[in-house]
């Protein structure tokens, strides 16, 4: 029976399917809904259809799980590349579903070993991306209500942002929930201010008469007192969602810390210096636990998005940013790397020589993580953890001082 190749569109609500024969020709095209019963008459059409093969844009979610449960083969191919290859099927530009669909099993027909299918991870790391991949999420969120948190401090009550370093802290949060108003906070003094510290366990460094200082200090936000009262209301609003939000996450936290300590492969990536277990935690539910995935060192570097992109021509040859990559992968490195130089001597000579030579903090910290992630390969290839006596690049640094 002559080859058949199918490729998927996906999308939120429906997804547009195609398959083609050996030839290219148009063999059968369905519309299936994102759902239950939908995706299960996918699998039944793409087994009556003879399928072994499906091409598709992304490279997880349930769709692409559904897929790999049933015994197909899924090739992920970028969107880039998908985006680059429309002129070469039509020259207007135009884009539809169908012609997607199409456009994937085509590519999947005639460049198919350009592409590597799919490897099915374990269940364990398949459970800590979620989660992982899930705080990230969270923390955005976070984030983003912290921020609009001190921006409406700042346009009515400028001082109760000032007073503690981080607005979304538990006591910062505690502190505007009781003095949500500059009136609420007229009578406040250092006895009730030492008195609230202590309720509240602040741990820091600054006394109550500091802290007061910083409140009276801050500028006047200057609003009326019903325009105070409403602001006010506002800002109890967003304190009272930030603190359920940071208990979750506080929670989800301990989970991805404990998942990945049980964790062998967890416990190599933790053994780098300053890795911590979140971060550790987010490269390795990148990285995955299947080493046939990358084929060399090479390719990884490139799918962490540490390796810069060579566009050479004639003469020209131009050096540019990468951004067709892994993005959490790479901010998890990253991350990881910033981290190390504050221990590791190696690391921070590494650093200290980028900046040396003209880079800015960013491209300096992405040089180390490109440097570190060397030997997490060497260390992840091994199953071993992170040993500083066969680490040749800081034991040579170490030797020669410097």
């Amino acid at each position: 029976m002559t080859k058949r190749f199918a490729g998927l569109d996906w999308a939120s609500r429906i997804h547009a399917v195609c398959v083609i024969d050996a030839h290219g020709k148009v063999v059968a095209r369905l519309k299936v809904t994102h759902d239950a019963a939908g995706l299960a008459e996918l699998c039944r059409w793409l087994r009556s259809m003879k399928v072994d093969a499906v091409a598709i844009e992304r490279p997880s979610g349930l769709v692409v799980d559904t897929l790999l449960e049933a015994g197909f083969t899924v090739v992920p191919i970028h969107p880039n590349v998908v985006k680059a290859t429309r002129p070469r099927y039509r020259s207007h530009g135009g884009k539809s579903d169908d012609g997607d669909a199409y456009l994937l099993a085509d590519l999947l027909r005639t460049d198919g070993h350009r592409f590597k299918a799919l490897l099915t991870e374990c269940d364990q790391i398949r459970a800590l991306r979620a989660m992982v991949r899930g705080r990230d999420d969270l923390v955005a969120t976070r984030v983003q209500l912290a921020n609009q948190l001190r921006e409406l401090l700042q346009s009515f009550w400028p001082g109760a942002a000032e007073v503690f370093c981080e607005i979304d802290s538990p006591i910062a949060l505690a502190f505007i929930e009781s003095y949500p108003t500059p009136a609420s906070a007229a009578r406040l003094g250092a006895r009730r201010m030492a008195s609230f510290c202590s309720k509240h366990a602040y741990s820091g460094r600054r006394s109550p008469e500091e802290l007061l200082q910083r409140l009276r200090q801050a500028a006047s936000g200057g609003a009326a007192e019903l325009e105070a009262q409403a602001k006010g209301a506002l800002a109890l609003a967003l304190v009272r969602v930030l603190q359920p939000l940071l208990e979750q996450l506080r929670l989800l936290s301990k989970s991805i810390e404990q998942a990945v300590e049980s964790s062998d492969d967890g416990r190599i990536i933790m053994s780098f210096p300053r890795a911590g277990r979140v971060c550790a935690a987010q490269i390795l539910s990148e990285l995955g636990s299947v080493r046939e995935r990358f084929a060399d060192l090479e390719q990884l570097e490139g799918e962490a998005g540490v390796t810069p992109v060579t566009r050479e021509s004639g003469k020209s040859k131009v050096v540019v940013f990468r951004w067709a990559c892994n993005h959490r992968l790479r901010a998890a490195l990253t991350c990881l790397a910033s981290n190390s130089r504050h221990e590791n001597s190696w690391a921070a000579a590494t650093y200290a020589k980028a900046r040396a030579r003209g880079c800015q903090h960013a491209h300096a910290i992405r040089i180390l993580a490109r440097a570190w992630l060397r030997v997490i390969w060497r260390a992840w290839q091994d199953r071993r953890p992170y040993d500083p006596q066969r680490h040749t690049a800081a034991k040579l640094y170490i030797a020669t001082g410097g």
